[in-house]
């Protein structure tokens, strides 16, 4: 059965992320079955070209889609990613970037999200990358823990 308090284990549990930290990504909703990350874009995290990195992009919609699954599970069950594909569609350069984690197949042992991307400036958000992931379930194995 799963924790009716998620949000507060899930923000708890990105305050430990310390990838996240580095790039000044910040845990902005959370709800069941949903995870949003936002990040101010910085110089620090572009390519060669100026735009965000799409390593950058990828742990992001990593993070959003897995912490989307911590929604769904057991307050005693950890999460790791076994597999993800992701489609850069525009080249990053807004003021600030959206990242969405929704699931898309929940299960007791293997879960299913897909993830968006989203430049946000000036008008309406534009998507700039897609992400499917598929996330594992783990159950009393030392050293991890939500």
């Amino acid at each position: 059965m799963p924790n009716s308090n998620f949000e507060e284990r899930i923000r708890q549990s990105f305050s430990r992320q310390a990838a996240m930290r580095l790039i000044g990504a910040e845990l902005t909703s959370v709800s069941q079955g949903t995870v949003e990350i936002e990040l101010p874009f910085d110089m620090k995290l572009t390519q060669q070209h100026g735009i965000l990195h799409a390593g950058v992009i990828s742990a992001a919609l990593d993070t959003a889609c897995t912490y989307a699954a911590y929604t769904l599970i057991e307050p005693d069950t950890s999460i790791l990613t076994i597999e993800f594909k992701v489609n850069l569609m525009a080249p990053g350069r807004g003021e600030r970037f959206l990242f969405r984690g929704e699931i898309t197949k929940p299960g007791t042992n293997i879960i299913v999200a897909d993830g968006r991307a989203y430049e946000i400036s000036d008008g309406p958000a534009r998507l700039i990358a897609s992400m499917t992931g598929t996330m594992m379930a783990f159950r009393g194995r030392e050293g991890f823990a939500g």
